[in-house]
Order: C-alpha cells, then structure tokens, then sequence
C-alpha cells in the first residue's frame, strides 16, 4: 500500500508497505527498524519475535519516545510483560499493532508532533 506524504518536511514518514518491507521517505526496507520523527536505527538486533529479550526494550526505552508502537509483523503478537518492564519503569506507552496499522500510526503520531518511535519485527 502507498502512503502519502503530508507537507511535512524533515522528518522520517512511513511512505508505504507491502508484504516483507516499508518504504520509509521513498526508499525500501526488509529488516528489523526503528523509526523516529529524526532518526532511523538499521540496527536493532532482535532476531525475530520470540527472541525478543529485555535489553532490546531496554533500547527503546533510552530512544527519547514517549510511545513506542511495536509491529509484530503480519499478525498481532503481545511480548511477555517482563521484557518490556524497562519501558514501563521509564514511563514509556506501548502499543502492539501489526506493521501495517504501526505505519499509519506512526504517521498521525509523528504528524502532531508526538514523540513517536516505531520497533518493526519482519521475522
């Protein structure tokens, strides 16, 4: 599905997503992400839902978001409350969705001006 771009200029916006990939500002991407209003980080290291583990919430929660909406992929999955205790203890939201509804999410979020990260998980 194709997203469009609002007039809002400098800041990482869903532009679409398909099966197995986003397209974050126009350009392709098939692996694990976060995105934030101004930065991309290409590197989270989960290597799939069931290895979620407390240090990757733990880098979420040091990321400066106020919400965090986690994509499980094509289908909703919630992580054990125990993995995420490092966002509930720093006060963080969460909110499980699957990539598609994190995208246009993220997207209004980001478009008020929230401090909005989005955790994608492709495997």
């Amino acid at each position: 599905m194709k997203l469009h771009l609002t007039n809002i200029s400098g800041i990482f916006q869903f532009t679409g997503y398909g099966a197995g990939y986003v397209m974050i500002n126009r350009a392709r991407h098939e692996q694990n992400l976060v995105v934030l209003r101004d930065r991309l980080v290409t590197d989270w290291q989960p290597a799939g839902f069931d290895e979620l583990k407390p240090e990757h919430f733990a880098m979420l929660a040091g990321l400066g978001a106020e919400i965090v909406l986690l994509g499980t992929g094509d289908k909703l999955r919630f992580p054990r409350p125990e993995l995420t205790r490092a966002l509930i203890e720093a006060r963080i939201g969460l909110e499980v969705m699957d990539i598609p509804a994190a995208c246009r999410t993220y997207n209004f979020l980001a478009a008020e001006e929230r401090k909005v990260a989005a955790a994608l998980l492709f495997c």
